[in-house]
């Protein structure tokens, strides 16, 4: 059996099931696209976890089950009349073939970045989005966001000429911030933190960091330090609060070691 075919006979297997499972289970009967939408986004972010931990396993069962949700909602689809699998399918491929006429086409490309312009431009001849901006999720997290705006407006054109000049930006943000802090006005403090931030985040996307990826995984690394402290204390039948800050640090430190 090729590849191909036992790939395509798995996909088969899939849309099989979702017949059954719609027509048999009465939970999945009674499921809606917008009782599947929370599903949705926590197996994407159970997903994106498993991509930060390297688990292939993770990845692989991950993948699996966005998969059912994809074919979940086009059966819904199917069953308003409104669209069926092959229509998601199809219009994916004839959106990646316009958008890549370097690929499909005559047009030629001088690498990555202009391929980016490229599906910008094309995007806003399609009439699909209307303004540049328009194409970022406003339910995406403030972070992941940001990053996507300041793409999108780089893919414009509108982005620093020399990337270096962003830390004269943040350190002027920075300053900003401090001077608020004086007067303790909750909104202004609030508003040049966010400046500070979004600063940042344009910082690590003109550095080719994903900002997002980054602060998580100093998340997990600070979850590991913090639990060796903790793990610790309770070995030694002592309670976590009642450890004075330089007996944490020094444990802390010992979790630095181990990574």
């Amino acid at each position: 059996m090729s590849e191909r075919k036992e790939q395509m006979e798995a996909f088969g297997r899939l849309l099989d099931s979702m017949d059954e499972l719609r027509e048999k289970c009465p939970w999945d009967r009674e499921q809606t696209m917008e009782s599947l939408r929370n599903l949705t986004i926590e197996e994407t972010y159970e997903l994106a976890d498993a991509i930060l931990d390297e688990e292939m396993e993770e990845i692989r069962t991950e993948l699996g089950d966005l998969a059912l949700h994809i074919v979940f909602y086009a059966k819904i689809g199917q069953e308003k009349g409104e669209f069926d699998i092959s229509d998601v399918l199809h219009g994916v491929c004839e959106k990646l073939i316009r958008r890549h006429p370097h690929v499909f086409g005559e047009r030629s490309v001088s690498g990555a970045r202009e391929v980016e312009t490229n599906w910008e431009e094309i995007k806003l001849k399609e009439g699909v989005k209307k303004r540049v901006l328009s194409g970022v999720p406003g339910s995406l997290p403030a972070m992941i966001k940001a990053h996507r705006i300041q793409d999108k407006a780089r893919a414009v054109g509108f982005d620093w000429s020399e990337k270096s000049d962003i830390w004269n930006k943040i350190q002027e943000e920075l300053l900003e911030l401090q001077n608020e802090l004086e007067q303790e006005n909750q909104k202004r403090m609030e508003e040049e933190f966010g400046d500070l931030l979004f600063s940042v985040v344009n910082a690590a996307r003109l550095y080719h960091i994903e900002p997002e990826t980054a602060l998580e995984r100093t998340n997990k690394k600070f979850i590991r330090r913090f639990n060796h402290i903790e793990a610790t204390a309770l070995k030694q039948g002592r309670s976590i609060r009642k450890m004075t800050l330089d007996e944490m640090e020094t444990l802390w430190q010992e979790g630095k070691k181990m990574g």
